[in-house]
């Protein structure tokens, strides 16, 4: 054993790149996961949530929407500090912070709590995008996409099994033991990672004041188009994930399925191939595949809403078009971070930063289109604005593959004699 695997006691585990363990990887998808459950806990609970604060049923959207807005500022204020300040302590000291805002929803007993609280969880949950700047930036480059691929697979997990853990719990304690638990979770993950976690390589805007940090994250979509390229894409998928799984639990909680909240959240687990894709696309990006992965998840996105509007007909249908949702959408997802990072790896946070604000928004839309879309046109209407909004991403990518295909065309054509 090497004087380095002594000093790393994670090292035997295995590397996944230069100072980052498999171990430690594991690590970070599993803090990802449980920071990014936290924004997606009330999908579930609406219909309680909406009974115990007298909130009407078309409008208890808006608690998804506050925790998505919540997470757009802490993607446009917190996340480029990763490339500012020690990414250890940004780390552990908001997933800490998380924990107090998660008992402030926990014991809410005024709806105007409950939004404020919300908006807090979802403004330090970009603690995740911070993790996966921090494994990107560890990796060694030939295997950046495996590494995202792995963390990511751990927020595609949180995401889904939040739904069946939700669910679960709210039946056993009712919908505040979610958030209760949660926060102790949070608590001892904190210490955790404060025990464990490398300090990582220095700041690239260390000295910088914030406003140039900022300023920076901007300038950065007008240098990478790779960037502005794949925040649409983020914006698309997102929304169509989201009007998904917002509405979904209204037409399952009524006549005549009136399923309980832990079987409604079971389509979470089904979604959880989504996490074992995650893994695959991360290395195909990094065969340099990552265009035509991302053309085929789309297709495989568009195809789940035939699924999906099957609902009255069989289950079956719908649990398959969830598979095939979350395993287009967490493709395009992983390939999108694995571009954009290798474009400027020494402005991962901000890239990062920069590309899940339109997630964060794609989000927000989709969850109170989905809710009003519902209220008028029921679960047909539903699907045809997730079809639509997959087509719509088909389409872009169709756009941007045929401009690449141009331009590559024109690079190959040799320039006439003068």
């Amino acid at each position: 054993m090497t004087s380095s695997e002594r000093a790393n006691p994670m090292h035997k585990a295995g590397t996944a790149g230069p100072g980052l363990s498999s171990a430690m990887v594991l690590l970070l998808a599993t803090a990802c996961g449980l920071s990014v459950a936290n924004i997606y806990f009330a999908q579930p609970l609406l219909d309680a949530m909406a009974r115990d604060f007298g909130i009407a049923p078309a409008a208890i959207g808006m608690v998804v929407t506050f925790t998505q807005i919540g997470y757009a500022f802490g993607l446009i204020l917190i996340v480029p500090l990763g490339d500012l300040w020690d990414r250890r302590r940004l780390i552990t000291g908001q997933i800490a912070l998380t924990a107090i805002g998660l008992v402030v929803v926990g014991t809410a007993s005024h709806a105007a709590v409950l939004l404020a609280g919300l908006v807090l969880v979802g403004v330090l949950a970009v603690v995740v995008q911070i993790l996966v700047a921090f494994a990107a930036t560890l990796a060694a480059p030939d295997g950046r996409g495996r590494a995202i691929g792995t963390v990511t697979s751990g927020v595609v997990g949180g995401i889904l099994l939040a739904r069946f853990a939700s669910g679960a719990l709210a039946d056993i304690g009712g919908w505040r033991t979610v958030y209760l638990v949660s926060a102790g979770l949070m608590l001892a993950m904190a210490v955790l990672l404060w025990c464990v976690l490398p300090r990582g390589p220095r700041a690239t805007m260390a000295g910088s004041s914030y406003r140039s940090l900022l300023r920076s994250t901007a300038v950065l979509f007008a240098q990478e188009p790779i960037l502005r390229e794949r925040a649409l894409f983020a914006f698309l998928i997102f929304a169509d994930l989201n009007v998904f799984w917002t509405s979904i639990v209204l037409p399952l909680s009524a006549p005549p399925f009136s399923l309980s909240h832990t079987t409604i959240g079971l389509l979470g687990v089904a979604g959880f191939a989504g996490a074992l894709g995650a893994r695959n696309a991360g290395r195909l990006a990094d065969l340099g595949w990552a265009q035509r992965t991302t053309g085929l998840s789309l297709m495989l996105m568009l195809a789940a809403w035939a699924a999906i509007a099957s609902l009255h007909a069989s289950l079956w249908f719908v649990v398959a078009g969830v598979i095939m949702l979350d395993l287009g959408l967490q493709a395009v997802h992983v390939t999108s971070q694995s571009l954009i990072v290798a474009a400027r790896p020494d402005a991962a946070s901000r890239l990062v930063g920069g590309y899940m604000v339109f997630y964060s928004i794609g989000s927000a839309a989709g969850g109170i289109a989905a809710t009003m879309v519902y209220a008028v046109a029921g679960w047909s209407g539903v699907c045809m604005l997730g079809s639509g909004i997959s087509a719509a991403a088909l389409l872009v990518w169709v756009i941007n593959a045929s401009r690449m295909q141009q331009a590559a065309g024109c690079a190959l054509t040799p320039s006439p004699p003068r």
